[in-house]
């Protein structure tokens, strides 16, 4: 309640876009949004601010402005401009002048009349039932060629028991491999940045996995990664993966996480724990959970996989995937 009086005690119909940005930068932390979501919203609007006279306040502007930004942006700008982005500007616009109105900071939403933009998208590509095993199948025979080989099988079960992100994946130290009880090893997603903190969490590994490991450290033999390669390195192996299991799509890091994630949602692994397991805030989850119920009948081989989603762009989520 403090804060929203300061609010109205210090922005008025009067003030120009720079103070304003300010003082709902403010308002948006303390609200709790996530980091991501304050830099895209506040982008945006400097964006509209930038097209603006410099004199311009946040009472003056109409919903002609923001209609001819729009169209500046969308049809004139050098910077291409997807429907994706122009959908969640919009989404932005909205949200920071019904922010100005509720606290009686302006009387009459410009924005409210602006039309929203729906954005279609396909779902994410996946394996499915049958093509899951087959790919650990590939993956393992690279174990036993006459020079055995490790890293494919310990690269793909790792990403498809764990979900984990490419980014994750390359970070992952020895000790962050807790195979102490040999009945429950864990795998420790860890991060540098104080702000990606939130993200760090436990994940069991399967037993079987250890083993492999094991192999993996005999023959390269790493310190400070367990992979101590570059991303594309990595990317040619999960390709090399696909091409001996015979796959017609391209096995990748973020087909190998939402894969994981739709196979715990189809052995009833409880939401909670596959959204724990993700990584990703609850704001987060009610896209993706939705997108993973259309993938769930797709891995089971009893739907098409050319399926796509009515997909409108939100800016509690504004990561286009799960990589």
């Amino acid at each position: 309640m403090e804060h929203e009086s300061a609010i109205s005690e210090f922005i008025s119909s009067e003030t120009t876009f720079p103070a304003a940005i300010h003082a709902w930068e403010i308002y948006l932390a303390n609200e709790g949004r996530t980091v991501n979501t304050i830099k895209a919203f506040i982008s945006d609007v400097q964006l509209l601010s930038s097209k603006l006279r410099p004199d311009r306040t946040v009472g003056s502007i109409t919903t002609a402005d923001l209609n001819d930004f729009l169209y500046w942006m969308e049809h004139k700008r050098d910077v291409p401009c997807s429907p994706k982005t122009y959908s969640r500007r919009v989404t932005s616009f909205k949200s920071f002048f019904r922010w100005l109105k509720t606290f009686g900071i302006i009387d009459i939403d410009p924005a409210e009349s602006v039309l929203q933009v729906t954005v279609y998208a396909p779902l994410p590509e996946i394996l499915t039932v049958d093509e899951f095993p087959l790919v650990l199948e590939a993956a393992n025979g690279f174990r036993l060629q006459e020079k055995s080989d490790a890293r494919p099988m310990a690269l793909v079960q790792l990403l498809l028991a764990t979900a984990i992100k490419k980014n994750e994946t390359l970070a992952i130290a020895p000790n962050h491999i807790d195979a102490d009880d040999p009945d429950h090893p864990v795998l420790y997603v860890r991060y540098n940045r104080g702000e990606q903190r939130f993200k760090e969490r436990k994940i069991d590994l399967p037993i079987d996995w250890i083993p492999v490991y094991n192999e993996l450290l005999d023959q390269e033999k790493p310190t400070d990664r367990i992979f101590p390669y570059s991303a594309r390195r990595l990317e040619y192996l999960l390709r090399d993966i696909g091409e001996a299991a015979g796959l017609k799509k391209s096995l990748s890091f973020n087909m190998c996480r939402w894969t994981s994630a739709v196979h715990d949602l189809y052995i009833n692994i409880d939401e909670e724990s596959i959204r724990g397991k993700l990584g990703v805030s609850k704001v987060q989850w009610r896209e993706i959970s939705q997108k993973l119920h259309k993938l769930k009948p797709i891995y089971a081989g009893i739907a098409p996989a050319s399926e796509e989603t009515n997909e409108e762009s939100n800016i509690e989520d504004p990561v286009e995937n799960l990589q």
